[in-house]
Formats: C-alpha cells, sequence, structure tokens
C-alpha cells in the first residue's frame, strides 16, 4: 500500500483578496530583533486561490509571526495557476530573493511530475516543512449520505455516477487519497470521476452547491464549515480520529488507508547563506512560538517540523514516491 506523508466560510471566500497585507503587526519588538528573524518586506506567495489549504497556512503562518514580534508587515499573495506551477516558475525566476517565500506541498509536487512542468524542486532553496494533516471525506449537510459506508455502497454500484471533487493535481494530497480511498473500496482509479480544482477553496464551494456528489481535502480547510453544521464528516484518511471530529478513520470502517499530507515553506534559488539562514531563523522561532503551537492544535495539524538538508532528502524522496504512485494509481 502506498502510504505518503490543507477555509473558512464563503463569505470569506468572496472577501478574499489575491493581494493581502497582513498587517499591522501586533507586536513590533521583542525575540525577533535579538535572534536576527526581522526580514522588513517579507512577501509569502500562495500558489493557489484564497481559501485552501497553502493559503491558510501561508497566512495563519504569517500572522502568528507578526503577533510573536518576529518580524513584521509581511505581505501575503496568491499566484493561482497550474495546479501550484505557475507559482513555482515565478518563485524560481525570482533568482536571489532573500525576502519571498512560497506555501507548498504535495499537491505542487504532484503538479510538477503529472503536468511535466519545466521548473521543479530542484530548483529552489527548501526552508521548512510546517505541518502534516489527514484528510477528510466530506458531504454537504442534505446529502443522502449519512456515513462513509453509505457513501462507499453507492460509489461501489455506479463508480462513475459519483463525481468526486479534489484541490489538487494528480499525485498530489487530496488526489492520492482519493485514489487510494477507491481502491480500498475496490474500484479502479480509471473508474473514478474526479473533478479536480485548485485548491480547497474552490472545491469547498462545489461541494456546498451539491455539484459533486463528496470531497476529499485538507481537516484543516473544512474545520469551520464543519463546526457550522454546512459540511458533513463521514471519514478521515489517517489512523488515528481527529480531536473534536465526529468522523471515524477509514481503516476502523474497514477500509484500509492510512495516508497524512504535508505543508512547507520554500525559497527562490540562488541565496546567500546568509539570506537562507535568516529565513530559517524566522520559521525555527515561529515553530516554536506559543502562537504557531495555539494554531496547530485550533487546525488539527500535527507538527512536522524539518528544516535544511533534511527537508531538502524529503522533498527528493516525495518526488520519487509521486512519480511510483502516478504509475500505480494513474491520473
Amino acid at each position: 500500500m502506498v502510504a505518503l506523508v490543507r477555509l473558512r466560510t464563503p463569505l470569506a471566500l468572496l472577501g478574499a483578496a489575491v493581494l493581502v497585507l497582513v498587517g499591522p503587526p501586533l507586536v513590533t519588538t521583542g525575540s525577533g530583533g535579538e535572534t536576527g528573524t526581522q526580514i522588513p518586506g517579507l512577501r509569502f506567495m500562495v500558489p493557489n486561490t484564497p481559501g485552501g489549504g497553502y493559503d491558510i497556512t501561508a497566512r495563519t503562518a504569517a500572522k502568528n509571526a507578526q503577533e510573536a514580534g518576529l518580524t513584521h508587515d509581511v505581505e501575503v499573495f496568491n499566484l493561482p495557476g497550474a495546479d501550484g506551477t505557475v507559482g513555482l516558475a515565478r518563485l524560481v525566476g525570482e533568482r536571489g530573493n532573500g525576502k519571498l517565500v512560497m506555501a507548498m506541498g504535495l499537491g505542487v509536487v504532484g503538479a510538477v511530475r503529472s503536468k511535466d512542468a519545466p521548473r521543479t524542486l530542484a530548483d529552489i532553496t527548501p526552508i521548512a516543512r510546517l505541518t502534516e494533516e489527514q484528510g477528510v471525506v466530506v458531504v454537504a449537510k442534505d446529502s443522502p449520505y449519512r456515513t462513509v459506508d453509505d457513501l462507499t455502497d453507492a460509489w461501489r454500484e455506479n463508480p462513475g455516477g459519483l463525481s468526486v471533487g479534489v484541490g489538487s493535481a494528480p499525485g498530489g494530497g487530496d488526489h492520492t487519497a482519493l485514489m487510494l480511498m477507491a481502491r480500498a473500496v475496490g474500484i479502479a482509479p480509471k473508474d473514478v470521476d474526479s473533478v479536480r480544482f485548485d485548491g480547497g477553496g474552490e472545491l469547498l464551494t462545489s461541494v456546498l452547491d451539491n455539484k459533486v456528489a463528496f470531497g476529499v481535502s485538507g481537516v484543516g480547510e473544512y474545520l469551520d464549515q464543519i463546526k457550522a453544521g454546512e459540511l458533513r464528516p463521514l471519514a478521515v484518511t489517517g489512523s488515528e480520529r481527529v480531536d473534536g471530529l465526529d468522523a471515524p478513520t477509514l481503516q476502523e470502517s474497514g477500509y484500509d488507508v492510512s495516508f497524512t499530507n504535508w505543508r512547507g515553506v520554500v525559497a527562490p534559488p540562488g541565496l546567500s547563506d546568509a539570506e537562507r539562514d535568516r529565513l530559517t531563523r524566522l520559521f525555527d522561532a515561529l515553530h516554536d512560538s506559543p502562537e504557531w503551537q495555539r494554531s496547530l492544535k485550533h487546525n488539527g495539524w500535527d507538527d512536522a517540523f524539518l528544516t535544511g538538508e533534511e527537508f531538502g532528502a524529503f522533498l527528493d524522496a516525495q518526488d520519487k514516491r509521486v512519480v511510483s504512485v502516478l504509475k500505480e494509481l494513474g491520473p
């Protein structure tokens, strides 16, 4: 079995700007200056639309870094397109820019391979892996599917008749979780009617409007809608239940799936050692801050912090595994 290591209300989506300045800082002095984490003019790119996992991660990190006094006036902006590869190309084109970082994860790794993108992970500077997160299988509140068994029974009877929404390219987190689930249910990947969206924000609207029968995305992206009763969670993809979420694991429901997604931060190529180290120090300090630790718990994220060469080695391993997944589970 392959196992690989992502909103807010619809109104928030409608109001989300493509370019947002996260500020002003709640704390302007403190440990940031003492530890060398202050990076005036830091920009944080999100390579898909507002409201998805990368977007939430970037905005949370920027807000927490400012609240902790680590840096200030962080600009978070969205550059969607081609499942993250447009943003990746922009990042690579900013060679030597030590004031730009990009949120990314398995979705970008999958998009690079499935789209045969000209820019790859070998072209960037790894900074930090931040989180690990389970996927969640969700339906709209008025869906006829009350349990995961209700859903899988109907899906198995008519695989092509139930459209499934995912917020990633083939090889990305949502897609991989979906295909692992299909295989466990007894459905061939080629028979799955998957509808792909550029991030969890776009997917949410389609699930809420019943334009897809169900969706698979990251737990943190849909917690607000689940708590508000707008979405019904049927199962989570990890090996343990998520605290505060009334949903079984796929494993305890009898489906052999154990999968978690991850997210991290990368920077342009060609940074000086000093620039790279300063960015790493910022995310080291962010990781240790109580503000970030509270956000991990609030969003249902697991701490998966990793930096430098270790994160680079992890990215290389994930790239190789995505190639294997695409061969095994198909597009």
